[in-house]
């Protein structure tokens, strides 16, 4: 056996005891709190809503009616024309959509102390998170950002990301972002490990997975772009079987992407239909899905301390949720063969549920998503997981979700489910992210999840 392999063999170990190693060595769990609250405290940070007008670098296109920033880097807000041949009441639309085509960077450096494997995490302001300070990844940047498009400082940490050295590479995979909001959009989602002193930043700090996953059961503290680098981390998984084989699995999704043809191509924004640009937003005119704004922002720790931007606002909180089964013994997860008009393939895997249910809540019960009444109406007793999560604060502003895995029944959730649903096991789901654009970022979500959830066993010592 190549040295190469071995080192494969072992990382999945490696992650697994620092997923179970619920106290770190630099930074206690019950202090973090009182240290995130510290770096909130140490600078200055405001979001104010503006009118369109009142947006600096940032304007409407006069023949398209496309927003975008003078320097012609970051993003664009276009339009989106949608036809779709996959299962459900809609199967053409037009929106507003997010366009950035380039691939940013989601990174987090890996050390080991006392045997085992810590992360640095940093404490960033985004504009559109809920309570604005959260958990990011060591290193996340926009190729615009890591390049200056912005002409601010320098990202730190960035070093470890841009040429790793192969060896010391534990995950690296490009995924997608929210298929509904962008056009295309992935980034290179990236865990490294470096054995040389890091200086420590003040606004950083170095914690186990587990003491990672503690702060997962809380609300609004571990953002995203943290939660979707972590679900690619190789975790040791000890699973008897599963429902279905690697092959017959994939082999069904194949044939689920084969089946859903998607056409979206981006239009001119000036006059999508359904929508209406006014002083302040552009609205559904049915006051549903979403909105776009802008806001001016202040943040005393970032590579530029002031600027403003257009962000997309969704009109009611969501609702993404894992069914869970125990099958021959051994976890299963629900999963959705999803359609989202924005990924760069047609379908990627989703949770059972993800939803803003009053998007829903004026079609009859025969229309409305399959799954969702039942999370809606779930017993406490049933329920796994929950907390809120908000998503991407960079790019959306207070969309925020409530995540739960939730235990189902074989009359609620049979084994031969409807089509476009498949049970995996979380083994299986792990294999699959770390391939590019196989499984949706909600989903990351929740399989970072529901690691924090089943790995409390004690860490044993280091070889």
């Amino acid at each position: 056996m190549k040295l190469s392999e071995r080192a494969d063999t072992a990382t999945p170990v490696r992650m697994s005891r620092s997923a179970r190693a619920r106290q770190g060595a630099m930074l206690r769990t019950e202090d973090f709190a009182a240290w995130l609250a510290a770096r909130g405290a140490a600078h200055a940070f405001r979001v104010d809503r503006i009118p369109f007008d009142e947006l600096r670098g940032w304007s409407f296109e006069r023949e398209t009616g496309n927003l975008g920033h003078s320097s012609g880097r970051f993003f664009t807000v276009e339009g989106l024309r949608v036809e779709t041949a996959a299962d459900g009441p809609v199967t053409a639309w037009h929106q507003p959509v997010i366009r950035q085509p380039e691939v940013g960077i989601l990174g987090i450096l890996a050390k080991e102390f006392d045997g085992v494997l810590h992360f640095l995490m940093q404490a960033k302001m985004e504009p559109g998170n809920r309570n604005l300070l959260q958990l990011s990844p060591t290193v996340q940047a926009t190729r615009s950002n890591y390049t200056k498009a912005h002409k601010g400082a320098d990202v730190k940490y960035l070093e470890h990301f841009v040429r790793p050295d192969p060896e010391r590479v534990l995950a690296d995979a490009l995924q997608s972002e929210h298929g509904s909001w962008f056009f295309r959009k992935s980034n290179r989602n990236m865990i490294v490990e470096t054995r040389a002193d890091v200086p420590l930043d003040d606004d950083f700090c170095w914690l186990t997975l587990g003491q990672i996953g503690e702060l997962l059961l809380r609300d609004n503290v571990v953002n995203m772009d943290s939660r979707t680098v972590l679900a690619c981390a190789p975790l040791d998984h000890d699973e008897a079987g599963a429902l279905h084989s690697d092959t017959r699995l994939l082999s069904w999704f194949t044939g689920e992407r084969a089946r859903n043809r998607v056409r979206a191509e981006c239009v001119p924004l000036a006059g999508v239909p359904g929508w209406t640009r006014g002083r302040m937003s552009i609205d559904h005119d049915e006051g549903r899905y979403f909105r776009v704004v802008a806001v001016s922002v202040q943040a005393g720790n970032r590579e530029v301390t002031s600027w403003t931007q257009p962000l997309f606002e969704p009109v009611g909180a969501g609702v993404t949720a894992f069914l869970t089964r125990t099958i021959g013994g051994v976890g299963h997860l629900l999963m959705h063969a999803r359609v989202e008009a924005g990924f760069v393939k047609p379908v990627e895997l989703g949770p059972t549920v993800q939803y803003t249910p009053g998007n829903y809540a004026h079609l009859p019960a025969g229309e409305r998503p399959p799954f969702l009444d039942l999370v809606l109406r779930a017993d406490r007793s049933r329920i796994r997981y929950e907390a809120l999560h908000s998503e991407e604060g960079g790019r959306f502003i207070n969309a925020e979700s409530r995540y739960l895995i939730v235990e189902a029944t074989e009359e609620e959730a049979p084994l031969d489910p409807p089509p476009g649903y498949v049970w995996v096991t979380p083994g299986q789901l792990s294999g699959l992210v770390r391939h590019e654009h196989y499984v949706n970022v909600q989903a990351r979500t929740l399989i970072a999840c529901y690691h924090a959830m089943t790995a409390g066993a004690p860490v044993p010592a280091a070889d």
